[in-house]
């Protein structure tokens, strides 16, 4: 157990270098953790899905304020708890939020990452199958690996098209890109 928690301690030491191999790890890892956290309490696959990512997003942001002597999950609870209060009192409000044109000139000014290996996969596959694994993810994971691959948009234009915050594209797409892969590998016989 000491050697687990050293590992997952140097894995967020390393995200918070900037290693995306260590971001992709601690999404594996504590993804279904947090989801299913959010989805006992929103009851909405949907509403679960959203809040998970925007906390991976928020987390990863501020990765460099996280506390060791406390627990990684335990700290990811904590994010998404927060977000869900903030949505159930947006909804509440029902105001809808405003963008800010200093955000989106920041947005901008982002670059893209080089591909990683689920990109390569994904690349590597013929259309024609890609397409029909494509039809088995959620809409919303179609939709950022349509903007991304197909109509080779960057993250900052996923992030204005979607208006979404750029953190929350990254997170959406890392997730499709996994869940992709995923089906890609599990039924090879198709490729």
């Amino acid at each position: 157990m000491d050697s687990e928690k050293e590992t997952v301690l140097e894995t967020i030491a390393k995200a918070q270098a900037g290693n995306q191999m260590a971001f992709s790890r601690l999404l594996d890892l504590y993804w279904p953790e947090v989801y299913h956290f959010q989805l006992k309490r929103t009851q909405n696959e949907n509403d679960a899905e959203d809040i998970t990512i925007q906390t991976f997003s928020k987390a990863f942001d501020r990765i460099g304020s996280y506390d060791p002597n406390y627990g990684f999950n335990t700290w990811l609870i904590s994010i998404s708890k927060n977000l869900h209060i903030d949505m159930v009192r947006k909804r509440k409000r029902n105001v809808l939020e405003s963008s800010d044109s200093s955000q989106s000139e920041a947005v901008s000014r982002i670059l893209d990452e080089s591909p990683t290996a689920e990109d390569r996969i994904i690349i590597e596959q013929n259309l024609k199958t890609l397409l029909r694994y494509l039809k088995e993810l959620k809409p919303a994971y179609r939709k950022v690996i349509d903007l991304r691959y197909f109509r080779e948009m960057s993250y900052a234009q996923i992030a204005e098209t979607l208006g979404e915050p750029i953190g929350n594209v990254k997170v959406k797409l890392l997730r499709a890109k996994k869940l992709l892969a995923g089906l890609i590998s599990s039924h090879p016989e198709r490729s």
